[in-house]
């Protein structure tokens, strides 16, 4: 049990600061503008996302339910069995298309590259620049293309995250080019004049995201006020404060200046709610098996170097949950409310005994070509893969779920949500996306249930995944035939939607006008990226194509209360 002691620092930053600064403020309005996007009461809400590339074993990983409650049972024998336990608090919203699909005939999206384009318009849903017509012919300039909008991660992290960008981490160490990039910052381009966003690395280097929040851990010498207890046991921020504002209004001051404290003592109004019980403190690391020794011994940069550094053991945990724990302390500190982890391309995880690096396992024939025959036990080997991914995303709920946070868990303010780049990685499909998530967001979306936002039916096909290569066999695969993957008519609900969705779950605002994600904004956001319709993506939108969302808002079946 971790005793609830009130990060010192944080409050002073948050409450003193704001009370000390409120009468000298240039403009409150500002200030408002910005802080629209926080819910309005309760603890904060956060984006924790996981993904993993080259997609998955459909036929094993969905359950056979696609629409209706979820019970443990649901789960048993799929990839997702490890979230049994957590089976209440999941959503898997199932038939849902990501946009700029690549495929030979360019009937789906551009003819740059199967990776580049799909990795570039993932989290963005916007075409990627330069744009080449030659889907099987590869090159430099088609493998290093940027989208021409910013990623999710982005767009959220500039209305809710303390420091206006995302905490985006590697876990692996090893670095991202275009092929396999999905983090983007920059500004949206305008209709039909393309301009580049700026690849957003991120971190691998546990140690220094680690000296970042212990940078905000309460130090031993502050002794906690009656105002901390207060805090503690829930009162708000306009309650701690009341009494200095009182004080303040009973100066002399212009007429401006009183304008400016009372918007300021409305905003509070408006966007403070109870504190929450979860604290950021070194009990916090050390309950979540954090330590300057167990992060030092992950390192930075590469850390330990050589080898799979994913399944390296330190003490009792490996290196992949370290960084979990890195994203759950990040959200407990406040530190930053959009988090995604992204595991490697490229990599061979041989601490799983897997002797393939992952493209090539997806491939199923040994490289990264289309054309092959399946090695053998293949598709095994990619399910000890795909299990494997799904017990870290458990490890990453099973800690959000352990944090006592206002009347919940942190999990319960959290989308936790687990992408692959890919449906099945031989077909490289976008329809039929395998997507998970846990945690409502403070009790926005539904919980223990599958969604089938495609058609409603409580069946949906799981793809063909095992149709090549079962047993062993030593089949002749075609990639570029798609044999392997979902019907193209199946599992089309736009996934630009399910971003409209989230957005809205982490109070963010938009354009009353345009709908589009807007600092300041007042409306409910219905618009995302550039085109909902894959084919709009085919060659690139070459002719000045300008957006067109036809399809605007969220799903409304995934929403509680629905």
């Amino acid at each position: 049990m971790i005793k609830p002691n009130l990060n010192r620092r944080l409050f002073l930053r948050g409450l003193g600061g704001a009370v000390v600064a409120a009468p000298f403020l240039s403009s409150v309005a500002e200030r408002a503008a910005k802080a629209q996007g926080v819910p309005v009461s309760g603890p904060p809400r956060r984006l924790i996302v996981l993904f993993t590339h080259y997609g998955c074993i459909t036929t094993k990983w969905f359950p056979a339910k696609a629409h209706g409650a979820l019970t443990a049972d649901d789960l048993t024998g799929t990839t997702l069995e490890a979230l049994a336990p957590y089976v209440g608090k999941t959503l898997l919203p199932r038939g849902i298309r990501n946009m700029n699909e690549w495929n030979i005939q360019m009937s789906r999206g551009q003819g740059n590259d199967p990776h580049t384009q799909v990795a570039g318009s993932y989290f963005s849903c916007q075409p990627v620049t330069p744009h080449n017509d030659q889907p099987v012919i590869f090159n430099d300039a088609k493998n290093n293309a940027w989208p021409v909008g910013p990623s999710l991660d982005h767009v959220c992290a500039e209305q809710i995250s303390p420091t206006g960008i995302p905490l985006f981490m590697r876990p692996a160490g090893s670095m991202d080019n275009g092929m396999s990039s999905i983090s983007y910052s920059g500004a949206d381009s305008e209709d039909g004049n393309y301009v580049k966003t700026e690849r957003y690395a991120g971190l691998d280097s546990a140690t220094q995201i680690y000296s970042d929040l212990t940078g905000l851990f309460m130090s031993g010498g502050d002794t906690p006020t009656a105002d901390d207890y207060a805090a503690i046991k829930g009162k708000s921020i306009i309650d701690l404060v009341r009494g200095d504002l009182n004080t303040l209004e009973g100066f002399d001051m212009s007429a401006s200046d009183r304008d400016k404290l009372e918007a300021w003592k409305a905003l509070l109004d408006d966007t403070s709610g109870p504190i929450a019980s979860a604290q950021c403190n070194e009990e916090q690391a050390t309950y979540l098996g954090l330590s300057s020794e167990v992060v030092g011994s992950v390192g930075g940069g590469g850390g330990l170097g050589g080898g799979d550094r994913l399944t390296k053991k330190i003490g009792d945990i490996d290196v992949a949950d370290v960084f979990s724990n890195l994203a759950v302390l990040s959200a407990v500190c406040d530190a930053n409310r959009v988090i995604f982890m992204k595991y490697p391309s490229n990599y061979i995880y041989s601490g799983l005994g897997l002797d393939m690096e992952n493209h090539s396992m997806s491939h199923r024939i040994g490289d990264a070509t289309m054309n092959g025959t399946c090695k053998p036990n293949i598709l095994a080997n990619l399910e000890i893969l795909d299990k494997y991914h799904a017990a870290k995303f458990a490890f990453l709920v099973k800690q959000l779920d352990s944090i006592s946070e206002g009347e919940g868990k942190v999990l319960d303010n959290c989308a936790a949500i687990w992408f692959n780049e890919l449906s099945d990685g031989n077909a490289h499909n976008l329809n039929n996306m395998p997507i998970v998530q846990v945690g409502s967001c403070g009790g926005y979306f539904k919980q223990g249930q599958a969604v089938n936002v495609h058609d409603g039916m409580p069946e949906l096909s799981p793809g063909k995944s095992d149709f090549l290569c079962k047993d062993g066999a030593a089949d002749t695969v075609d990639g570029t035939k798609q044999s392997t993957g979902t019907d193209a008519t199946i599992g089309t609900a736009p996934v630009n939607k399910y971003y409209c969705n989230i957005m809205n779950a982490l109070g963010m605002k938009g354009d009353a006008t345009t709908g589009y994600a807007t600092v300041g904004g007042t409306a409910e956001i219905t618009h995302f990226g550039r085109w909902d319709d894959t084919t709009d993506f085919i060659h690139g939108g070459t002719d000045g194509k300008p957006r067109n969302i036809k399809d605007p808002g969220g799903f409304d079946q995934l929403k509680a209360g629905t």
